[in-house]
């Protein structure tokens, strides 16, 4: 084993790969509650969920041996791999519940759009590389950003994902902040985008403006757009200080809790654990979240740095979305809690972007 082989091994990240396994395993108890039925508690989706685990680990730690450094030459042809599997999901992916979201490879449902997460941040990493110019990006600086943006944020976006679309905005936005954007372009980037805002209304699905009319007062359609919001906060209510037990919880065992394995299984967490549980879910969240960014504070090199902040949005925006959606804070759009939610696109994805984070602390002893 070679010299570098052994530091990096002596010091690997056991603080996020610990982190990120208890996030793991949350979302596996939460799995199975979720699909528990009364009668047996191995259903298929918990089988799915534990070979994704598995699959999730490999992933990260086959990250963590790969020089993160390297990615620069990768992250294009990255890119343009992920451009075109969103473009044969238009052409042949599998449609479920009015979205063609879905790749079938026989034994895998891959996911694009997951992947999208990673090469958005990749291309703006490599594009955003290079130390700003006096005073800051300005708007020419941005035309290649924005492009690199909008093709794969409109093939999300015509999925139909609104979810991912805004993800992948706000991973952008971060990334160009703190890449060194002009204070003068920022203020005018930002009013420019209040005022399109209402122009976006006529872009989206009729189901879509439902939901954000609901949003403001759910119980305007109870039983329809408003509905998950109002089941997710009475399971969330209904939890209490340290909630009704495992197993226990009646919001998801009786079906009234939509999308629980996914969307909304902050919702069946919650319940079952209360508000205990969930302060414990959100603690783990906050210090991955810390650890990137010390991380990316403490990296050599700007590519490194600002990978590690890319990487950390990811969780930051997801975490953000999905627990707003779930206590009606912010509009229901479709994003899952990363490492939590049931599937293996995003379990896989986000691991190896994880792993990625620890490749960028441990390398910072070797060089």
């Amino acid at each position: 084993m070679a010299a570098g082989d052994r530091r990096a091994i002596l010091h690997f990240d056991w603080t996020l790969f610990t982190l990120v396994l208890a996030l793991a395993g949350i979302g596996l108890v939460s799995v199975i509650s979720a699909s528990y039925g009364g009668h047996k508690i191995i259903d298929p989706l918990v089988i799915h969920q534990l070979v994704w685990i598995a699959v999730g680990t490999g992933a990260l730690l086959l990250a963590v041996l790969i020089d993160y450094r390297a990615l620069q030459s990768y992250a294009y042809p990255f890119y343009v791999m992920v451009v075109g599997l969103l473009i044969a999901v238009m052409v042949a992916g599998h449609a479920t519940g009015g979205s063609r979201r879905w790749i079938n490879l026989g034994f895998f449902h891959l996911e694009p759009s997951e992947l999208a997460k990673l090469a958005v941040v990749l291309v703006m990493v490599r594009y955003l590389r290079e130390e700003p110019p006096k005073g800051g990006w300005g708007f020419r600086h941005l035309i290649v950003p924005l492009i690199l943006l909008g093709v794969p944020a409109a093939l999300v976006l015509k999925q139909p994902d609104l979810g991912t679309g805004l993800v992948l905005v706000l991973i952008t936005i971060t990334l160009v902040f703190v890449a060194g954007l002009n204070w003068r372009t920022m203020a005018v980037l930002g009013i420019a985008g209040m005022l399109a805002a209402p122009l976006s209304w006529h872009y989206l699905k009729p189901y879509q403006r439902q939901r954000l009319v609901s949003f403001i007062n759910p119980q305007a359609d109870p039983l329809g757009s408003g509905y998950h919001i109002i089941q997710s906060e009475i399971a969330i209510g209904a939890g209490g200080p340290t909630g009704k037990g495992f197993l226990k919880g009646t919001q998801a065992r009786l079906n009234f809790l939509p999308e629980q394995s996914t969307d909304f299984i902050f919702a069946v967490f919650a319940e079952e654990f209360g508000l205990a549980g969930a302060l414990l879910l959100l603690g783990l969240y906050a210090s991955v979240i810390a650890r990137g960014a010390w991380i990316a504070r403490h990296s050599r090199d700007r590519f490194g740095a600002l990978l590690a902040v890319g990487l950390t949005a990811i969780v930051f925006w997801q975490v953000a979305i999905n627990i707003g959606m779930a206590t009606g804070m912010l509009p229901v759009v479709g994003i899952t809690l990363p490492l939590v939610s049931y599937g293996g696109s995003s379990l896989i994805a986000m691991m190896a972007a994880m792993g990625i984070l620890i490749s960028i602390n441990t390398r910072r002893y070797l060089f």
